[in-house]
């Protein structure tokens, strides 16, 4: 049987990558159903949003997407497309591998232990965007309220965000985090907070984390502070599996990861919920190569990899990402930024380097 899955081509460089990433998912041998719908500039011209009602109607029939990237256009009323369909989701995980592919360029001595997953509360803290802006009346009362209750003083030309971090909230995401590790055989989940400074909410994310680990006795766990983290991914990445953490400092130190291991050009994504998964590149739509066939399809191809193994198609997914790391290998047909210098004339373009990914897996 078919599985039915929505395919959201975006806008910018997301309909070559779209079209790359599911040439090559089909040519795993998978029967998908796609039904393809269109989100971000391109159709914000004609229905006034660059999510129309029938993308997440899309979504919400096939309880799964693939999503290339969408520009957030100014003024829209949208913070984010992928910050709404978030929300409108309840996609409360973030799960971004950081997974070194040999071949890749890499500042690291050793990028070949990097084998990391971020697992990031996508949902709460300081991105659940509750803010009041400098100056305005209702800001002005948030801070003398503030002030009263908390006996501490705030200028009166700051604006104001409120971070949020919920007992449930919490509980879910490191639940998913050690459930995560547990299906996919990793042995240690560290949890990451400021809870030295932000004792009430950074607090609440590490001991909650803390409580749930006792019910997860086969697998390790530890709490390290994001900053210490910081230094420690740098330093010695190979000590980590999987991290969890709130939402600022999970979309962080997930581009700290992407960047030991080669960029956001090969870094996958999945934003997962109770009901519903939506797979994405983490890069951006980068408009200004609109039609060049020219950008890396790697992300977005990997995050289909997440996708068939989300599906149970796991044999499929492995055949898909080994296809992808002989390409990567070889060195031969890549997109310009996987090449030794960015002009390498021996380039290839977008369809080029899906092209070479489908044969490797033909000659399987």
């Amino acid at each position: 049987m078919a599985h039915k899955i929505t395919l959201i081509r975006g806008d910018g460089v997301g309909p070559e990558l779209a079209e790359a990433a599911k040439r090559c998912i089909d040519s795993t041998g998978v029967e998908i159903e796609w039904e393809i719908v269109d989100a971000g500039i391109d159709i914000m011209e004609k229905e006034g949003t660059p999510l129309p009602q029938s993308v997440i109607d899309s979504i919400k029939r096939n309880k799964v997407a693939l999503k290339a990237p969408i520009t957030t256009p100014l003024g829209s009323g949208f913070r984010s497309v992928n910050v709404a369909l978030r929300k409108e989701l309840d996609l409360f995980a973030c799960v971004r591998p950081c997974k070194y592919y040999k071949g890749v360029k890499s500042l690291l001595k050793n990028p070949e232990n990097v084998d990391l997953v971020i697992v990031r509360e996508n949902t709460e803290d300081l991105y659940a965007g509750i803010e009041f802006e400098k100056g305005k009346e209702e800001t002005k009362q948030i801070i003398e309220k503030i002030e009263s209750l908390s006996k501490k003083t705030i200028k009166k030309d700051s604006g104001i965000s409120i971070k949020p971090i919920s007992l449930s909230g919490t509980e879910r995401i490191v639940k998913f985090a050690f459930d995560y590790a547990k299906k996919n055989n990793r042995k240690l989940v560290t949890s990451v907070t400021k809870s030295n400074i932000m004792k009430f909410t950074d607090g609440l994310f590490m001991h909650t984390a803390e409580e749930v680990s006792k019910f997860y006795q086969q697998i390790n766990y530890n709490h390290v502070l994001v900053d210490n983290m910081c230094m420690q991914l740098v330093q010695k990445p190979e000590l980590y599996d999987v991290l969890v953490l709130p939402n600022l400092y999970g979309d962080i130190l997930s581009d700290l990861c992407a960047g030991l291991v080669g960029g956001l050009g090969i870094a996958p994504g999945a934003n997962i919920g109770e009901e519903y998964a939506v797979f994405e590149a983490t890069h951006g739509s980068a408009p200004k190569y609109k039609g060049q066939n020219k950008v890396n399809p790697t992300a977005l191809i990997l995050s289909g990899v997440l996708m068939l193994k989300h599906i149970g198609e796991q044999e499929a997914a492995d055949k898909l990402e080994n296809a992808v790391a002989k390409v990567i290998e070889e060195g031969k047909d890549v997109t310009y930024d996987m090449k030794p210098t960015r002009d390498d004339p021996t380039a290839v373009g977008t369809k080029e380097m899906a092209d070479a990914i489908i044969i490797k897996m033909e000659a399987e």
